[in-house]
C-alpha cells in the first residue's frame, strides 16, 4: 500500500511559484498510522497548489483532530481515515465537524485501509463528503490531484460564502447608514462597516467630503470620519493630513470623478448631487481582490444613496434651524443653546439686540438696503466676538448673543455698532437697544431664559435715560401685571363692563355750559379696577383701544340722544382719538357711519387727537384732519405743548381747538407758571381757534385764564367726570343755578 502511494510513473502534478508570500492552504490529516503521515508529509512537502504552499496539520485520533479543528477553523481539506480508535470514529468526526463546528466550506476526503468500511451514499450525501477511497487508490498523483480538486471546492465554496457574507453585510450596513442623519455619523458608520468588509484596521479608511462641515468653505475636501492618528484631523482640510499618500489620492478620486483602484490602496468616489461630492480612501496594503472589488463597487453604490439621503436630511436641518438671509442660527436653534447652556448651569450671560428705527430704514431705503444691513451687522458681530458666543437672528431685526460676560456686557455689544456699516452706497451709522441677562442658574428652560431677556429688552426699549437693561425679576413682575390688566381689561369690555363718563365744558365768559368730554372709566364692585392713565397706554399697545375707541364714539352719539330728549340739545360732545384708531385705513368712514347711524349733527362732535399724532407724518395727518373737516366735525389738539409742534405744521392743520394741559394750569399759581398758558392762549388767538383749559380746580385759575381770553375751561371747579344718568340731572341743577345768579 504504501509502495502505491510512492509510484512515481503518473504525470506531473501543478506547480506555480508566483506569489511567495501568499498564503498558505491548510491540511488535517487524520489517521491513526504514523507510517501514512510521513508518506503524506513527503508526497505534499513543498508543494504549491493554484500558486499557495500547503501547510499539513496532524492528528493521530479522531479526538486529536476536534482539538486541531477548534484550533484551525480555517482548514481547507481533512484528510480522514474512516477506522481509528473505534469502527465509526472517522464518520462521527465527519459529523462533528459539519454540524457541531458548522464548517460548511472545509472539503473532507475520506480514506480507509478496510474497503467493508465504506460510508454508505447517503451519508456522502448528507455531510457532504468530497471523495472516499482507499488508501491504495491514493497513489502520488492521485493523491495531489484529489487534494486539488478539494482545494479548488473549498474556495469556490469560500468565494460564494464571502459573497454572501459581504452581501448581507452590505445590506446591514446600508439599512444602518440610512439612519444616520448627519455626515459624522454616516462617516462613523462607513468607518466601521468597510473596516469589517475588508478586514482593516478602523486607522486604514478615511472618510472626505467636498465642503466644510461648517458650510464656510464649499470647495475643498474636508476630512469628516477618521480612526486613530488620523482622528485629530476630523473636520479639518484634507491638505493638513501628513499622509500625502491619501492626500493625493482622494485629489485625483475627486478631480475624475471615479474610483481608484491601486496596488497599495483603494479610493472610492461618491457623487450624491451636483457639488455634493465624497471620497472614500481604503489603505489596504494591496490591490483588491476579484472577490472583494465588486462588492466594494455594490457598498459604493449603496453608500452614495445614504449620503445623498444625509445631505438631505443636514439641508433641511440647516433650513430647520439656520436663517437664510445671514446664515446664522435661528430663534429655534438659539433656544437650544440656551438650553444647553442653562442645563450646564454655564456661567455666560445673554443678550438680544434690537436695531433702532429698522423699519424706517426699511421704508425709506428699500428691504433690498435693510436686508443687506442685516448681512453686515451679523458679520460684524461674527467677526469680533470670540468663537465661543453662539449668535442667532432671532427676528425682524432681533439679534441673540450667548457668550462670556467679558464678551456680551452693554460696553462691549454697544462698541460694536460705534462705527457705520457700509451697506451699498450707504454709510450707515446704526444705533441698539439692549437686553441682558447674566444669571443663568435659576432658569428653567431655555424659553424661560429667552423670556427674561425679551422682558429687559422690552424695558430698554421704553427707557428714556439709557439704551440697554439687565433683567431683574420685578420686571417680571410688571410685566406679568401689565399682561394681566390687558386679559381682565379684554374680558370686561366684552362682558360691557367699562363705561363713558363725562365731564362738562365751561364756556369762560358767560359761565355756561357749551359741552362735555367723553372719558372712559372702567368700573369695579369697590371704586375703579384701573385709573385711566394705566390701561389706556395698556389697551392701545394690545391694539383693543381701536375696538374700544368705536365704541366710546358710539357711546357718545347714544348720549347725545338722551341730552336732545331732556332739552340740552346743542351741547358737544368731545372725544379723544387714540393713534391706533387715528391711524385705521377706514376710520373717517367709521365716524361718518356711526354718526348717520346714530342720527347725530357733526357739528356736535368734536374729536380729540394728542400732539404727537398731529406731528406724525404731518401731510398724511393733514389730509385724514381735512377729510374729517368736510364731513362737519370738530377737531382738537388734547394736551398741547407736551409735545413738540413744528408752527409751520400747526397752521397746515384745519384745527377749531387747543386744549391746554392740566400740568400747565397747575402751575399757573406759582411764579412765573402761567406762562405757558398765556403763550397757548395767545397761539390760539392768533391761530383763531378756541382754547380749553383742562384741570381747573381753584377759582384764581379760572379767573387768570378768562383774563387771558381762555375760551373754555373743564376740571373738579366745576364738575367732575360723572356717569351718563348724572349728567342730566347735573346739568339741570346748573341752569337753575345759573338762572337764580342772574336774577337782580
Amino acid at each position: 500500500m504504501i509502495d502505491e502511494l510512492l509510484d512515481w510513473n503518473d504525470a506531473e502534478p501543478p506547480q506555480a511559484s508566483q506569489s511567495a508570500n501568499a498564503s498558505p492552504w491548510k491540511l488535517l490529516v487524520v489517521d491513526d498510522d504514523p507510517e501514512v503521515h510521513s508518506v503524506t508529509r513527503f508526497v505534499l512537502h513543498d508543494l504549491r497548489i493554484f500558486d499557495r504552499p500547503l501547510r499539513l496539520l496532524h492528528a493521530h485520533s479522531a479526538q486529536e483532530a476536534r482539538e486541531r479543528l477548534r484550533q484551525h477553523p480555517d482548514i481547507a481539506v481533512a484528510l480522514v481515515d474512516v477506522v481509528m480508535e473505534t469502527d465509526q470514529a472517522g464518520l462521527d468526526l465527519v459529523e462533528y465537524i459539519r454540524n457541531q463546528l458548522g464548517l460548511a466550506e472545509c472539503r473532507l476526503i475520506l480514506r480507509t485501509g478496510q474497503p467493508g468500511y465504506a460510508p454508505e451514499l447517503t451519508v456522502i450525501h448528507q455531510y457532504d463528503i468530497n471523495d472516499y477511497r482507499t488508501k491504495a487508490e491514493l497513489t502520488h498523483t492521485r493523491l495531489i490531484t484529489t487534494v486539488s480538486a478539494a482545494l479548488r471546492a473549498y474556495e469556490q465554496l469560500r468565494a460564494l460564502a464571502e459573497n454572501r457574507r459581504g452581501l448581507e453585510l452590505i445590506i446591514h450596513a446600508t439599512a444602518q447608514l440610512m439612519e444616520q442623519h448627519a455626515i459624522a455619523s454616516l462617516a462613523e458608520g462607513i468607518l466601521t462597516q468597510l473596516a469589517a468588509l475588508l478586514k482593516l484596521p478602523l486607522d486604514g479608511v478615511v472618510c472626505t467630503q467636498r465642503g466644510s462641515p461648517f458650510g464656510v468653505d464649499t470647495e475643498r475636501c474636508y476630512v469628516v470620519g477618521a480612526a486613530g492618528h488620523y482622528a485629530p484631523y476630523i473636520a479639518q482640510p484634507l491638505e493638513r493630513l501628513p499622509n500625502r499618500r491619501i492626500v493625493e489620492a482622494i485629489l485625483e478620486s475627486v478631480t475624475n470623478n471615479q474610483h481608484i483602484f491601486k496596488s497599495d490602496c483603494t479610493v472610492l468616489y461618491l457623487k450624491a448631487a451636483p457639488r455634493q461630492e465624497a471620497a472614500i480612501f481604503l489603505d489596504s496594503g494591496r490591490a483588491l481582490t476579484a472577490l472583494d472589488r465588486p462588492l466594494i463597487e455594490v457598498f459604493a453604490a449603496n453608500i452614495t444613496a445614504c449620503f445623498r439621503n444625509v445631505n438631505l436630511v443636514e439641508h433641511l436641518h440647516y433650513i430647520a434651524y439656520h436663517d437664510p438671509l445671514t446664515r446664522l442660527p435661528n430663534r429655534l436653534r438659539f433656544v437650544t443653546d440656551l438650553d444647553a447652556a442653562v442645563q450646564a448651569r454655564t456661567d455666560a450671560a445673554v443678550a438680544l439686540l434690537d436695531i433702532h428705527h429698522f423699519a424706517d430704514l426699511n421704508d425709506g431705503l428699500g428691504e433690498d438696503t435693510g436686508n443687506l444691513l442685516l448681512v453686515a451687522v451679523a458679520e460684524r458681530l461674527r467677526a469680533r466676538l470670540e468663537p465661543t458666543c453662539r449668535l442667532a437672528r432671532i427676528g425682524a431685526d432681533l439679534f441673540g448673543v450667548l457668550g462670556p460676560e467679558a464678551q456680551v456686557n452693554p460696553f462691549s455689544l454697544m462698541a460694536l455698532f460705534h462705527a457705520p456699516f457700509k451697506v451699498g452706497e450707504y454709510q450707515l451709522p446704526v444705533t441698539i437697544a439692549l437686553g441682558l441677562c447674566r444669571n443663568l442658574d435659576d432658569a428653567k428652560s431655555g424659553l424661560d431664559l429667552l423670556k427674561r431677556v425679551n422682558v429687559a429688552l422690552n424695558h430698554a426699549k421704553r427707557s428714556l435715560s439709557t439704551h440697554h437693561e439687565y433683567y431683574v425679576a420685578a420686571m417680571e413682575e410688571t410685566t406679568r401685571r401689565r399682561v394681566e390688566i390687558i386679559r381682565r381689561l379684554r374680558l370686561d369690555f366684552q362682558a360691557e363692563k367699562l363705561q363713558v363718563w363725562y365731564q362738562p365744558q365751561i364756556a369762560l365768559a358767560t359761565g355756561e355750559v357749551v359741552g362735555v368730554e367723553a372719558l372712559m372709566r372702567w368700573p369695579g364692585e369697590q371704586g375703579f379696577v384701573q385709573p385711566p392713565d394705566v390701561f389706556i397706554p395698556l389697551a392701545e399697545y394690545s391694539g383693543l383701544i381701536i375696538q374700544i375707541g368705536a365704541w366710546v364714539l358710539e357711546q357718545a352719539c347714544v348720549q347725545h340722544a338722551r341730552l336732545v330728549a331732556a332739552g340740552f340739545e346743542s351741547l358737544k360732545i368731545a372725544v379723544n382719538v387714540s393713534m391706533p384708531q387715528f391711524r385705521k385705513a377706514d376710520f373717517v368712514e367709521e365716524v361718518a357711519s356711526i354718526l348717520a347711524n346714530r342720527q347725530m349733527p357733526p357739528s356736535l362732535l368734536e374729536l380729540e387727537i394728542t400732539e404727537s399724532i398731529a406731528m406724525d407724518e404731518p401731510k398724511a395727518v393733514a389730509q385724514r384732519l381735512g377729510a374729517l373737516k368736510r364731513l362737519g366735525v370738530s377737531l382738537a389738539i388734547d394736551d398741547f405743548g407736551t409735545g413738540y409742534s413744528s408752527l409751520g405744521h400747526l397752521q397746515a392743520l384745519p384745527i377749531d381747538c387747543l386744549k391746554i394741559d392740566r400740568s400747565f394750569v397747575n402751575k399757573i399759581d406759582q411764579n412765573q407758571g402761567g406762562l405757558f398758558a398765556e403763550t397757548i392762549v395767545g397761539l390760539s388767538r392768533k391761530l383763531r381757534v378756541n382754547s380749553v383749559a383742562e384741570g381747573v380746580e381753584t377759582q384764581e385759575q379760572a379767573e387768570f385764564l378768562r383774563g387771558l381770553g381762555c375760551t373754555m375751561a373743564q376740571g373738579y371747579l366745576y364738575a367732575r367726570p360723572m356717569p351718563p344718568d348724572q349728567l342730566a340731572a347735573w346739568l339741570r341743577t346748573r341752569d337753575a343755578s345759573q338762572a337764580r345768579e342772574s336774577i337782580p
